[in-house]
């Protein structure tokens, strides 16, 4: 007997990257769910968690609010602004594995936190904005590190669409935008991206 494989059944390539696709969009839409859920309770406390748990620079406590202030937001207009972004890039990110997105995550949300930590001008740093600068960052190039052509059409289509934010890296940008968190989690997303390259064949191993 001769068995012919099933050839409406899906390869195993393309239902490794479908889970991955359905499992990337239900984590982003759930991590901004559980922020809009925090944005309610921290409307209803009238602001306290952001006093709490804030990034504020140079203090013992900042240390541990770096943990904290990528899910805090000044208001439902501020969470909204980084919701699309974040859900988009965040997605990107997780075609590629859950290690590569969780990689790319931690490096923007440290990378975000300690350079407001060690830059930031006073006062509180709330938002999820420089998570969203720091996947940016990876996407755009990641590309060139994995020498994917692939990889590289879709950062020249996402600088077209979204590389206006990059503005947000300037100290130029004043007001209540914090610089140091964009450009902090983009440069933590460029490590990450340099990290997560592929090994030549035959280079050393420690």
């Amino acid at each position: 007997m001769v068995l012919y494989p099933n050839a409406d059944a899906p390869s195993p390539g393309k239902d490794s990257l479908a889970r991955r696709a359905r499992g990337g969009l239900l984590f982003m839409i759930g991590f901004v769910a559980l922020l809009a859920v925090i944005e309610v309770l921290n409307t209803m406390m009238f602001g306290s968690l952001n006093r709490t748990f804030g990034l504020r620079p140079r203090t013992l406590d900042g240390i541990f609010d770096i943990l904290t202030f990528p899910l805090l937001h000044a208001s439902f207009g501020h969470l909204l602004s980084n919701a699309l972004p974040l859900i988009i890039f965040g997605f990107l990110v997780f075609l590629s594995g859950l290690r590569v997105f969780l990689t790319a995550l931690a490096f923007s949300w440290l990378g975000s936190g300690l350079a407001v930590w060690f830059f930031g001008t006073g006062g509180v740093t709330v938002g999820a904005s420089g998570l969203v600068f720091g996947l940016f960052a990876f996407l755009l190039v990641r590309g060139f590190f994995n020498r994917s052509w692939w990889q590289i059409l879709l950062s020249v289509v996402l600088f077209l669409a979204y590389g206006g934010i990059l503005f947000g890296m300037l100290p130029t940008v004043m007001g209540v935008v914090s610089w140091q968190a964009h450009l902090g989690g983009a440069i933590g997303g460029v490590v990450a991206a340099i990290l997560l390259r592929p090994r030549r064949a035959g280079a050393p191993t420690a």
